[in-house]
């Protein structure tokens, strides 16, 4: 790696911390708005843990895919999913963003995290498919166990990434213990308790 490229890393990497402080309208059993940062975080524990399960897949693209997956929102935050119903189609301002985050970053690097968002989104692979499906279950969990605001509309999880969500068959059975966690929430009942098992 040539010092331009050295510098341009860590430039791209500098710029990427923004995802520690750009919030989602997730929040967290704490009653804390959660960042970017914390979702990718356990979107990617969320699918290693389901490694033992799908064996034929490469948990190495898997993992990155997760890791970079919101990566653009770096540069202009992210767009609920409430809000994306109603609007017109979030990707190609993600893409751009993207790009411009990525812009000091040595080529090599630029062009494997953009192949993996754009793979990510067409969301046809294996690998894409279960990431895809992984981060409709990780935002429906923690909208389940977050310290919402009163008003929060927990029915909006019963559509929400269904068509991600309803195969192979432990993701739909995954789907289905959330969906019933969110009915329980959106009829008044408090989140699902913490519960810790010493095996």
């Amino acid at each position: 790696m040539s010092p331009d490229e050295i510098h341009g890393l860590l430039a791209f990497l500098r710029h990427a911390e923004r995802l520690k402080t750009v919030t989602r309208t997730c929040w967290t059993s704490a009653g804390t708005q959660e960042s970017t940062a914390e979702h990718t975080w356990r979107l990617g524990l969320f699918a290693l843990s389901l490694r033992p399960w799908f064996p034929e897949l490469d948990f190495g693209k898997v993992l990155a895919m997760a890791l970079v997956h919101d990566l653009g929102e770096a540069i202009n935050g992210d767009i609920s999913a409430v809000v994306q119903a109603g609007a017109p189609p979030k990707l190609e301002q993600e893409r751009r963003d993207l790009r411009q985050l990525l812009a000091p970053a040595p080529e090599r690097v630029r062009a494997q995290v953009v192949a993996l968002w754009e793979e990510y989104n067409a969301a046809a692979t294996p690998e894409a498919k279960l990431v895809k499906a992984v981060d409709k279950l990780e935002t429906i969990l923690q909208h389940n166990q977050g310290r919402n605001p009163a008003d929060f509309d927990y029915a909006f999880n019963l559509p929400y990434g269904q068509a991600h969500t309803a195969s192979p068959d432990l993701i739909a059975r995954l789907r289905a213990v959330l969906d019933a966690e969110t009915a329980a929430r959106a009829a008044g009942d408090r989140p699902p308790p913490l519960e810790w098992r010493q095996g």
